[in-house]
This record gives structure tokens, sequence and C-alpha cells, in this order.
């Protein structure tokens, strides 16, 4: 495991069982076949299949489809038991629940993650779901990228980031930008994209993703 994480346990990860199973729930309720699915997002049955018995974790651009397609958001992946509705989705919680009273702090060692394929991680950093904005903590390990093979994500929304350690490369479109530590941007994320460690060490940094849920396939907050 990378040494990204100076002190603490390492974050809790809720891919193994919770993610696979959410994942799967949602695309049933919604009565959409495996083989419809694979279909929409163009990738094969059986990697579908994988993703969601929790043989295989995806990358970045795969989780972004799939859940942009089922109408989620990360935080109906990040949620605990008790936040998780009908149907899978995350719903409001009690945001100091398993957490000290008072004003919500997600503490560096207690953060719910999720282990993508292609070496990147991802941390929540609020205490509890929030509809408007995905607020997280991003890894890319040595030679970790959001996407396999030179592809790009494009998603509803508008995504900031902040570099806090490595060298990030962000290519938006036909722009491409090297980041370093404190270096930030911002962009359209329907603008396809691709994030990758251009350095020889891991790179940190915040990653906030406002208006996701404005994907007309997402249901909107009441």
């Amino acid at each position: 495991m990378p040494a990204d994480r100076p002190t603490g346990r390492p974050a809790l990860s809720v891919f193994d069982d919770d993610v696979p199973r959410r994942l799967r729930a949602e695309r049933e309720r919604r009565g959409i076949s495996l083989r419809e699915l694979a279909r929409r997002l163009e990738i094969s049955p059986s990697a579908i299949s994988q993703i969601e018995t929790g043989r295989a974790r995806p990358s970045v651009a795969t989780l972004w489809a799939i859940v942009t397609e089922l109408g989620m958001s990360l935080d109906d992946l990040f949620a605990p038991a008790h936040e998780v509705g009908a149907g899978g989705a995350a719903r409001g919680a009690d945001p100091h629940a398993g957490r000290a009273a008072g004003v919500p702090v997600v503490s560096a060692n207690a953060r719910e993650a999720l282990r993508l394929a292609t070496g990147v991680r991802w941390e929540r950093l609020t205490a509890a779901a929030d509809p408007n904005v995905d607020f997280i903590w991003v890894v890319y390990d040595v030679g970790g990228s959001s996407s396999p093979d030179d592809g790009f994500i494009r998603h509803a929304g508008h995504e900031y980031g902040l570099v806090l350690s490595g060298r990030l490369e962000v290519t938006v479109g036909f722009d491409t930008r090297v980041l370093g530590p404190g270096d930030s941007i911002d962009f359209e994320s329907t603008t396809p994209h691709r994030l990758r460690n251009a350095g020889d060490e891991p790179v940190t940094g915040v990653w906030v993703v406002v208006g996701r849920r404005s994907d007309p396939r997402t249901p909107q907050p009441s």
C-alpha cells in the first residue's frame, strides 16, 4: 500500500461488500438487465457481472458510467448501511452517527474509501450523504489513471481539484496540464477528461464535483 497516509489505520473500504451489492440492487430495481446495461455502456456483460459480484474493481471511468446510467451518486456507494434506503439509494442520515457530537468532523483514519482499478482510491470527506456535492480525497498510485488505455470520462457537473503531493496530468478536451503540489484546476465535467499520475510518487489531492445530479437520468432531490 502506498505510504500516502503517514498516521492512522487505512481508510475503511466499502467496495468489497457494499458497493457491488448496491450497484446490482439499483440495476434490478430499475428493471435493467445485465445485458442491457452492458449494451448501454458498451462493455461486456461479463465485466458488469464481475463488478457486481466483487470479483473485479471498475476503473474510475467505468464506475462513473455505471452510476450515471443508474441515476446514482457517489454517496449512494459510500453510504453506510444505516444511510441506505429502499432500492439501495442513500438517504438523509444523522451526520453525527458514529462521530463526535457537534459540528460533523470526519477523522483522517475513519473515512470510507473506494479502491478502484487502475491504481485509484477515493475517500469521502463529508460526514453524511450530500446530494449536491461529491467531496473526496483522491489518491493516484504510481502509474494510476482514471481510465485505462487513454480512455476519457464525461458526466454532468463541474469539478474542482487541488493537488497536494505528486504530479497529476489532467487532460480536458485537447488541453493537457501537469499539476504539482498546490496547483488547482476546475472544468466542466461534460468535457471528456482524463487524470493520470505523471510522476514517480503517489498523487494525493482533494476533488469536488458540483451538480452531478443535474444529469437528466438522475433523480433530483426534492
